[in-house]
C-alpha cells in the first residue's frame, strides 16, 4: 500500500461532457498546454477548452466547446500518375492470385473509400504542439485521420478551426519528385505494376503516429549579414515502413510558407507502433532524439541531427532501451524530464505501456557516458493498458485499462535507479460502473480527464453506449494554492487547472481562506512580481462573484415583463409593490452577472444564503462588504495598470530618439501617473523626468479621427473628445483604438488594437503581450 503522503482523493468535477459520436483510434484523449482537451471521434475531433472565468458565478467548470470536422473526401496517397494508379488498382482487384486480390481489396490504405466495405471516417490520433506556435501564441493541433491524412489546424478566432497545411499531400509530392527514393544513392525503384512496389510506396507514406518537439531556436542571416534568432518547432512523423519524417516549421506557423525543411530518417524497426521525443539538458547542452517502439516489443532511441539549431547535440548512434522480441506491443511512450536528488543532475524517465505492464527506463549522463537502467512494473492491471498519461511536473504516471481502474505510479529515486509506488483509483466509486477508453492529465496535474461509457449492470452489458468526457480532481485546494504561490511559471493562464480548483473552493465557501490571504500578502511584500498582484485580483473577483445573487430566471429565456406590469398596474390587485421590487431585483441580478465591475445596485445583489437578522440589518453588512471588495479590486487594477504604464514608458524611452516618432500618448500617460498625490514611486518619477526632458515641452497629443479634436488622457479604459466621441483604449499601449476592429483578451477583461505595418518592432512586441489583469492571450 502507498504511504499516506502519496494518497490521492479523487472527487468528481462537473460537468460531464457528452460526445456526439463514439471515440476512435488509439490514445483518443490529449490535453494541451493551453488547457484544451482533444477527443478523437468517428466524425470529428471534439475540443473542450477549460476556462477559469471570473465573470461566472456557477460552481461548475466553464468549458468552451469547438470541433475539427473530418474531411468529406477520402485521402488517396500519391504513389504515381493517376492514370497508371487506376490501371494498377483494376489489375490487382481482378487478379487471379487470391493473395493479391484479397490483400488489395481488404487493405484500407489502398481502398479508403470503402466500396464494399464501410468508409473510413474519423480520426486515428491527435497531438498538441507546445505553447506559442500559432499566430496567437497558442498550441497547434496535428490531426491524423483514419484514412491516413495528416493535417495541422489552428483555432485563430476561438469559434472555428482552420486547416493550415496538408502534410500528407506535400510529402507525397516530394516522394513523387524524388521517384520514391530517400536518397540519390538508393537503387532504382521497381515498376508500379509490381504489387510489392505498390505496397512499398504506400507504406512509406502511411503515418502511424506524430509528435511535436519543444520549441528551439534557429539562426537566420539577414541581407546585411546580421544574424537573428527565429523560433522553430519540429514535428516527427512515424511511417508504417519504419521511416521517420522530421518537419521543421518556423514560428509562428502560418501555413505552407512556414515549412523550413523535411528530413527522413530510417529507424530500422519493423512494425513501428509509437513515437516520442527525447529531450535532455546536461550542463547547458541540449540533446535530442526520437524514441520508437515496435508492435513486437523493442524500444530504442534514434539520433536526430538538427541543422542550424542553436545549442542542440545528438547521440552518435542509436541506443537500444529494450531489445527482446517478446510480442508485447508498445502502445504508448512518455518521456519525463526529472532531477536526480542523489546524483545532483537532470535525468530522463522513459515510460512505455506494453500490454498490461509498464516498462520504464532511466537515462542519466555522467562522466562515464550514458547510463541506462530499465525494468518492468507488473501486477498493475488484469487487462492490457489502453491509455497512459503523465504529469511532467513531478513525474507521476497514470495508466488505465477497460475495466474502469486507473493506476497512479509515483517514481521514487534510490541510490542506483528508482522504484515506483502505485495505488489504484477506482472510478466506479466516483462515477459508478463505467468502462474507460482514454485518460489525460491536465498541464499542472490538477485534473484527470476520462472518456467513459456505461459499465455492466446486473451482469449485463448496456444496449447503447454513451461516450462522455468526465473530470476527476487529483489535487486538493491546499495543494493547488501552494503550487500557485510557489509557481516558477508566474502566469495565471498557464495554470488554469489550478486556478479553477481555487475558484471552486471560494465559490463554495464564499470567503478566501485565511492562510492563502496571509501567504499572498507576504509574497507581495517580499517580491516585486506583478504575478502575485494578478493572483490577488483573481481571488477578489471570485469572492465578489460568490456574493452575487444568482439570477432567478434562465439568462437566455425571453422575459414576459410587459404582462407582469399590466397585471400589477390593474386595480384591485394586491402586493403591487412586492411585484415591482421582485422585477427590479431580477433585473439587477442579471446586470450584476453580466458586468460585475460597473457598480451594480448592491442592495439587490446580496446573497440570500448568508445569515440575515432582518431585511435592513442583514443587507447593510453585505452592502459594506461588497463595496469594500469592489474598492480593493479597483486598487489592485490601478496598481497593475501603473506597473504596465511604467513598462510602456520604459520601452518609449529606450526605442525613440525623440518621442514624436511614437504614436503612444507619452505625455498623457506621464500626467496620469503623476496625477495621484498618494502615488509615490521613485522609479516612475525618475523615468518620467527623463522622458519629459527628451520631449522638450512638446505634447504630441492624439486626435479624434471623426472631428480632429484632441483626445485627452483622463481614463485608462477610454478616450472622450470634446464633442463626445468615445474611443476605447488599448490596454497594451494605451493608444486609442480608432477603428471598429480590435482584439479582446480571452476573459474579456480588456481590448487591444491590431498591429499595423507602420508600427516599429518594439510596439509590435508590446502588442503581442497577454492581458495585464488575467494573463490570458488576446484574440
Amino acid at each position: 500500500a502507498p504511504s499516506a503522503g502519496f494518497r490521492v482523493t479523487a472527487v468528481r468535477r462537473e460537468p460531464a461532457v457528452r460526445l456526439q459520436h463514439g471515440v476512435s483510434g488509439l490514445e483518443p484523449l490529449a490535453w494541451s498546454e493551453d488547457h484544451r482537451v482533444s477527443v478523437s471521434t468517428a466524425r470529428s475531433i471534439a475540443v473542450l477548452e477549460q476556462l477559469s472565468d471570473v465573470h461566472s458565478g456557477g460552481q461548475e467548470m466553464v468549458i468552451h466547446r469547438t470541433a475539427v470536422p473530418a474531411p468529406a473526401a477520402a485521402c488517396l496517397l500519391k504513389v504515381g500518375p493517376k492514370k497508371e494508379v487506376a490501371e494498377c488498382k483494376e489489375k490487382f482487384a481482378n487478379s487471379m492470385d487470391p493473395t493479391v486480390s484479397q490483400t488489395f481489396m481488404l487493405d484500407r490504405v489502398f481502398n479508403p473509400e470503402g466500396k464494399s466495405l464501410l468508409p473510413m471516417r474519423g480520426f486515428k490520433y491527435s497531438s498538441w504542439s507546445p505553447l506559442g506556435c500559432d499566430a496567437n501564441g497558442r498550441c497547434l493541433l496535428a490531426a491524423l485521420t483514419m484514412d491516413n491524412r495528416l493535417t495541422i489546424h489552428a483555432n485563430l478566432n476561438r469559434l472555428q478551426w482552420v486547416q493550415l497545411v496538408d502534410l500528407t499531400e506535400i510529402y507525397g509530392e516530394r516522394l513523387y519528385e524524388a521517384s520514391y527514393k530517400l536518397c540519390k544513392a538508393d537503387t532504382p525503384c521497381g515498376e508500379l505494376g509490381d504489387f510489392a512496389e505498390f505496397q512499398r510506396r504506400h507504406s512509406m507514406q502511411t503515418p502511424v503516429r506524430m509528435e511535436w518537439s519543444g520549441i528551439c531556436t534557429t539562426q537566420q542571416v539577414k541581407h546585411n549579414n546580421e544574424c537573428w534568432d527565429v523560433g522553430s518547432v519540429l514535428l516527427a512523423v512515424l511511417f508504417e515502413n519504419g521511416n521517420i519524417a522530421v518537419w521543421q516549421f518556423q514560428l509562428p506557423f502560418l501555413g505552407k510558407e512556414s515549412i523550413t525543411s523535411c528530413n527522413t530518417i530510417e529507424s530500422g524497426i519493423n512494425s513501428p507502433s509509437v513515437l516520442s521525443w527525447w529531450e535532455y539538458e546536461h550542463n547547458n547542452r541540449k540533446m535530442s532524439g526520437l524514441i520508437v517502439g515496435s508492435a513486437f516489443g523493442p524500444v530504442k532511441i534514434l539520433p536526430v541531427n538538427l541543422k542550424a539549431v542553436k545549442g542542440y547535440f545528438t547521440l552518435r548512434q542509436p541506443v537500444v532501451l529494450w531489445q527482446e522480441m517478446d510480442q508485447l506491443p508498445v502502445q504508448s511512450i512518455k518521456c519525463i524530464p526529472l532531477y536526480h536528488p542523489y546524483q545532483k543532475c537532470s535525468c530522463s524517465l522513459v515510460v512505455a505501456a506494453r500490454g498490461p505492464y509498464v516498462f520504464w527506463c532511466l537515462l542519466l549522463i555522467s562522466k562515464a557516458g550514458l547510463n541506462v537502467h530499465n525494468s518492468h512494473v507488473t501486477g498493475l492491471h488484469s487487462l492490457p493498458i489502453v491509455s497512459m498519461t503523465a504529469d511532467k511536473q513531478n513525474g507521476t504516471v497514470y495508466t488505465c485499462s477497460r475495466d474502469g481502474k486507473v493506476r497512479q505510479l509515483i517514481p521514487i529515486f534510490t541510490d542506483i535507479a528508482l522504484k515506483f509506488e502505485h495505488q489504484v483509483i477506482k472510478l466506479s466509486e466516483v462515477f459508478g460502473s463505467v468502462r474507460t477508453h482514454g485518460i489525460a492529465v491536465s498541464p499542472c496535474g490538477a485534473y484527470l480527464a476520462v472518456i467513459t461509457t456505461e459499465g455492466m449492470t446486473n451482469g449485463l452489458h448496456p444496449v447503447n453506449k454513451n461516450y462522455q468526457v468526465q473530470f476527476v480532481t487529483l489535487k486538493t485546494f491546499e495543494e493547488a494554492a501552494a503550487q500557485l504561490l510557489e509557481s516558477s511559471v508566474q502566469n495565471l493562464f498557464r495554470q488554469v487547472d489550478l486556478t479553477d480548483l481555487v475558484r471552486w473552493k471560494i465559490l463554495k465557501d464564499k470567503h478566501i481562506p485565511q492562510f492563502l490571504q496571509e501567504a499572498l500578502d507576504k509574497k507581495i511584500e517580499s517580491c516585486g512580481s506583478t504575478y502575485f498582484w494578478r493572483f490577488k485580483l483573481f481571488l477578489l473577483r471570485i469572492l465578489y462573484q460568490s456574493m452575487q445573487k444568482a439570477p432567478s430566471e434562465v439568462m437566455w429565456r425571453p422575459s414576459h415583463e410587459d404582462a407582469k406590469i399590466l397585471i400589477s398596474d390593474s386595480p384591485g390587485m394586491g402586493s403591487t409593490e412586492d411585484d415591482q421590487e421582485e422585477g427590479t431585483s431580477k433585473q439587477a441580478s442579471k446586470q450584476g452577472l453580466c458586468d460585475t465591475g460597473k457598480g451594480t445596485d448592491i442592495d439587490d445583489t446580496a446573497d440570500d444564503s448568508l445569515p440575515q437578522s432582518s431585511d435592513v440589518g442583514g443587507r447593510e453588512p453585505m452592502e459594506e462588504k461588497l463595496l469594500e471588495i469592489q474598492a480593493q479590486i479597483e486598487a489592485v487594477e490601478m496598481h497593475l495598470t501603473r506597473e504596465h504604464m511604467k513598462r510602456v514608458l520604459g520601452e518609449v524611452y529606450l526605442h525613440t530618439w525623440i518621442t514624436e516618432n511614437t504614436s503612444i500618448p507619452t505625455r498623457g500617460v506621464c500626467d496620469f501617473l503623476m496625477s495621484d498625490d498618494g502615488y509615490d514611486d521613485r522609479t516612475a518619477r525618475v523615468l518620467i523626468g527623463h522622458i519629459l526632458k527628451k520631449m522638450n515641452k512638446q505634447t504630441f497629443p492624439e486626435h479624434c479621427s471623426l472631428c480632429k479634436e484632441i483626445l485627452p488622457f483622463t481614463d485608462r479604459r477610454q478616450a472622450v473628445c470634446s464633442n463626445g466621441h468615445i474611443w476605447l483604449r488599448c490596454f497594451l499601449t494605451y493608444q486609442s483604438c480608432q477603428s471598429l476592429v480590435y482584439r479582446r483578451c480571452l476573459l474579456h477583461d480588456s481590448i487591444a488594437r491590431h498591429p499595423t505595418p507602420e508600427d516599429p518592432e518594439w510596439i509590435k512586441r508590446l502588442l503581442q503581450g497577454p492581458c495585464t489583469f488575467c494573463d490570458s492571450p488576446v484574440f
